[in-house]
């Protein structure tokens, strides 16, 4: 099978589906004939114009509420905010309309936007650049929020949320994006709500979410050396959230924790063991543990900004003293 960059598939999936969808436009800052900041639209413009490749001033509020009234109206955009920090600007759009307008509408009106942008802390890109925020949209009803972390996954799920009627938050780690994995060139779609089970294992289930998955697969491998056995899960979707998934894990394993890169207060990893608590109790052998980055805004130096993320090593640790208790 070949392989391709993360970047890739989600280019092929986007060229794929607006060859099959008219309806289909991009906008953002940078997406026309320049390609966007990542490559997320590179030679687009070329084929389908300004109309559908549509660059914006910088002015978020505004693009966002202007896709929001055209999703209503049958279209589907996709608004590309290159760094996710920048979404934010356009909150009040996100929070009063995007999100409710299924709702209030008594499901007559469909809200089908895609909303990508870049998350995650690396590259020495500060505290403007490196916000990850997907806890803050799984806590808002109506939001789908998808967290790829592999070619295949990002080609997969990115057709789902372009075929789909919902609101999805699009979120693309940026260590990730030039990372391969084998993509098949055969149509596929993945389903959001359906974990993938990364590594199986017997002693210890690890949720890690984004970037975090790729550092605990490398932490995984070299203990199951020692004989040390980590199931790791993948949740890909947070909203929503494959918590049969995890909990089948649980209760094969009996310990469980959760390495996220996003701060620990009112985070993924409080609500997953809050679900897993209340469901699995009994199969628990020892207290749920969480890892998370540090509750500061990101550092520019790039020693400090290494200092608030979770590195291998203590995830390493983390796992070692779960197996202790």
């Amino acid at each position: 099978m070949r392989e391709l960059t993360y970047i890739e598939a989600t280019h092929e999936a986007l060229s794929e589906e607006m060859a099959k969808d008219p309806t289909i436009f991009v906008v953002g800052e940078g997406i026309g004939e320049r390609g966007g900041n990542f490559n997320t639209t590179t030679g687009l413009y070329d084929l389908y114009g300004p109309k559908r490749l549509r660059d914006t001033p910088i002015s978020e509020r505004g693009f966002v509420g202007l896709c929001t009234g055209a999703a209503m109206t049958g279209t589907r955009p996709v608004v590309d905010f290159m760094f996710l920090d920048f979404i934010l600007d356009g909150f009040g759009e996100l929070a009063n309309q995007i999100s409710k307008m299924q709702y209030m509408s008594s499901g007559r009106l469909k809200m089908p936007i895609v909303l990508r942008g870049c998350i995650g802390m690396g590259g020495a890109t500060a505290t403007h650049h490196s916000g990850n925020y997907y806890p803050i949209f799984a806590h808002l009803p109506g939001f789908r929020v998808v967290l790829p972390t592999n070619a295949y996954d990002a080609k997969g799920l990115f057709k789902a949320a372009l075929q789909g009627n919902d609101p999805v938050l699009f979120l693309e780690h940026k260590t990730l994006l030039n990372l391969k994995a084998p993509v098949p060139q055969a149509e596929y779609t993945i389903p959001f709500g359906e974990a993938s089970i990364v590594r199986e294992g017997e002693d210890l289930t690890v949720v890690a979410l984004t970037l975090m998955v790729h550092k605990t697969l490398d932490v995984s491998q070299k203990l199951a050396q020692e004989g040390i056995s980590v199931e790791l899960i993948d949740p890909r979707t947070v909203a929503p959230l494959d918590i049969d998934t995890i909990l089948a894990s649980v209760r094969k394993t009996g310990r469980l924790l959760i390495v996220d890169e996003t701060f620990a207060p009112c985070g993924i990893g409080s609500e997953i063991a809050a679900q897993v608590q209340e469901a699995a109790f009994d199969d628990l052998d020892a207290p749920i543990q969480r890892l998370n980055g540090r509750h500061t805004p990101t550092p520019y130096s790039a020693p400090l900004e290494t200092a608030a993320i979770p590195q291998p090593s203590q995830i390493e640790q983390a796992i070692r003293a779960l197996m202790a208790e």
